[in-house]
């Protein structure tokens, strides 16, 4: 049987053992992924775009369990009634096959995002790092600031959106969350200006400039999610330029993230090295970083382990018979063929 979890399961899984928790859990699952990098056989992801947005494929496995998440990005989307991003995966048996869970991966995307970006920002950031300004108040928003908070104890938030309702639903939403303090920006250069970390996750499928070399301090960390796409950019080359760049896999963030503005030879380091120790994250303490991510199919592979391991333990979910089951596993005709009265055929 494969197990499934719907969106209203995970919801409830999450919300029961509360955002924060569940974060940092996945982390640490992300965490232990990324230090078995030789172990997983890798590649960038396969996508179709249109003049509206794209669909992709991520696929990933190791020697023992494969995934794999179909997931869009239509930007135009909450004009129709839809996310900007939906998504849905599945973990696999390598030795078998045998699907072992499908599962939503819409709100798993958000979580599993806020998730690496914290646990990059714990290699890169100044330690001490208390004030986040967070550009773009989207669907991504919240799951910024919780896991922030909750692993690098971020405790000021500056926010900014050129939508004010956006804002103020992330207002509403973080208002109950217990040394969070939020406050409203007029500007992104009001937002930034002071700030430890920056973080832009914005969703306009369009090269542009939201923070510029001027909005740049000493010993700053900002944190692009919001380009994840050839033609897609949040920051100024010259910000890039001025910043100490990790990505998760360069063959994928050469053409999908920041670094798509630079040429293919400007030197990055893998997020995978710095956590196990073989490259340095901040070298000083004046150093700008960036963590250039555009999501890779490592974090989804962790991120349905987890959802598995926790859907077991906690008898969350159904079972399906996605797949023959029972029986000769031969005779998959036995499942169609005809006994006595046939039935009705369908008009």
């Amino acid at each position: 049987m494969t197990r499934l979890v719907d969106l209203p399961t995970l919801a409830a899984l999450v919300r029961g053992m509360g955002p924060e928790r569940f974060l940092c859990e996945l982390a640490d699952e992300i965490q232990a992924s990324f230090l078995r990098w030789d172990d997983y056989d890798k590649s960038a992801r396969l996508a179709s775009h249109s003049p509206t947005g794209v669909i992709e494929l991520m696929p990933v496995a190791d020697e023992r369990l494969y995934s794999f998440k179909y997931v869009n990005g239509h930007p135009g989307n909450p004009a129709l009634g839809l996310p900007t991003v939906m998504a849905f995966g599945m973990l696999a048996e390598v030795a078998t096959g045998l699907p072992l869970l499908l599962s939503e991966l819409t709100l798993a995307t958000a979580l599993r995002t806020a998730a690496t970006s914290a646990l990059a920002a714990r290699a890169l950031a100044r330690p001490g790092s208390r004030s986040m300004a967070l550009i773009g108040n989207g669907a991504q928003a919240e799951f910024q600031a919780l896991a922030f908070h909750a692993l690098l104890g971020i405790d000021e938030l500056r926010v900014f959106d050129i939508a004010p309702a956006a804002s103020e639903r992330l207002q509403r939403n973080l208002a109950t969350v217990p040394g969070l303090t939020l406050r409203r920006a007029a500007s992104v250069i009001q937002a930034v200006r002071g700030a430890d970390i920056v973080t832009t996750a914005t969703a306009s499928k369009s090269h542009a400039c939201i923070v510029t070399p001027a909005m740049l301090e000493p010993g700053m960390h900002l944190n692009a999610v919001g380009g994840d796409c050839p033609g897609k950019t949040e920051l100024h080359p010259d910000v890039l330029r001025a910043a100490r760049i990790v990505v998760e896999y360069p063959p994928q963030t050469r053409v999908e993230g920041e670094i798509q503005q630079l040429p293919a030879d400007h030197p990055v380091a893998e997020l995978w090295r710095v956590l196990a120790g073989q490259a340095p994250g901040r070298e000083h303490e004046g150093q700008v970083t960036l963590f250039d991510s555009v999501g890779f199919a490592l974090e989804d592979h962790a991120t349905l382990r987890l959802i598995h391991r926790l859907a077991e333990a906690h008898h969350l979910g159904m079972d399906l018979e996605l797949v023959p089951g029972q029986g000769d596993p031969k005779d998959l005709f036995g499942r169609v063929r005809t006994t006595g009265q046939q039935s009705p055929t369908p008009s």
